[in-house]
């Protein structure tokens, strides 16, 4: 019984530390502490309707640099390729021709270094 209560309090805590979302995974969290930003993104996605498809949030080495992709929330709307500040680098999907706004042709290609920082596994 005593295990049990340890366990419930270190879930507890771990559930309140500073800058750890309730909303937002702590692995998450850890994965993008480089990235303050992508936290707030992904706290705003959580608070926002399912999208269809789902949306999710990878990070990748893309041009020797660290980038989050956030795939495109519905239909004709395009993903997203941020640099580690959240600066937008480009579309690389989506759009009325499905290729994006064509500054990162090859990013499908050329990507690597695959991590899946969030999903949102909210059923619609």
């Amino acid at each position: 019984m005593v295990w049990a209560f340890t366990l419930a309090a270190a879930v507890t805590m771990a559930a309140c530390k500073p800058g750890v979302s309730p909303i937002i995974s702590e692995a998450a969290t850890a994965n993008a502490q480089g990235a303050p930003w992508l936290n707030q993104m992904i706290q705003q996605m959580q608070e926002e309707a399912t999208a269809n498809p789902p949306a999710k949030v990878y990070r990748y080495t893309y041009k020797d640099q660290e980038v989050y992709y956030v795939t495109g929330r519905c239909c004709d709307i395009p993903g997203k390729v941020y640099d580690m500040y959240g600066n937008i680098i480009c579309e690389p999907d989506g759009g009325i021709t499905g290729k994006g706004d064509g500054r990162c042709p090859d990013f499908f290609e050329q990507r690597k270094d695959e991590t899946l920082i969030w999903e949102d596994k909210r059923e619609k």
